[in-house]
């Protein structure tokens, strides 16, 4: 029982710190399997196995309802600390290596989200290049405005030197 009691208050902590989860299925992955897939996340995310009905009480304390209905069969949750793109790629792969492994749902800063929907999340570029794309948005438009202020003083220096050259010819 108190065993039990720890389980529930570590779960519950580690589905309030968590600022993504994912909800998977394993149903006849080798423990090898589970291993790989652990030490592919191990960066950003935690995976943890345990009992349908303590992981349901860990999400209510913890105020998560995204997986009310959907904690049957072998479950499985990835606590995501880190970069939750990173992590859905991850998953991605794996049950694309492993079939066996099912992307039951998710839930990402407080919002429920699908199983199709965490397969978009996996579809998205990092969060490393998304910034290095906003940067370079942000770079090319500085660019232009720095154009657009150089330009009337260039224009000016033409006209001064067309001028200056008139002058000297005449």
């Amino acid at each position: 029982m108190a065993n039990k009691v720890e389980t529930v208050a570590e779960l519950t902590k580690k589905f309030s710190d968590s600022n993504a989860i994912v909800l998977t299925e394993y149903r006849g992955l080798t423990v090898a399997q589970l291993k790989n897939l652990r030490r592919s996340i191990s960066a950003d995310a935690t995976y943890a196995v345990a009992k349908n009905t303590l992981l349901s009480i860990a999400a209510k304390n913890a105020g998560v309802t995204a997986f009310e209905g959907q904690l049957v069969g072998p479950s499985a949750i990835a606590f995501v600390s880190g970069d939750a793109v990173a992590v859905a790629k991850a998953l991605r792969d794996f049950a694309k290596a492993n079939p066996l492994l099912v992307v039951k749902s998710g839930y990402l800063d407080g919002v429920a989200l699908s199983a199709e929907e965490v397969k978009k999340l996996a579809d998205l570029e990092s969060r490393e290049v998304l910034l290095a794309m906003a940067a370079s948005v942000f770079k090319a438009s500085l660019f232009g405005a720095a154009y657009l202020f150089n330009a009337p003083l260039a224009a000016a220096v033409r006209a001064v030197d067309a001028l200056r050259e008139k002058q000297e010819n005449a």
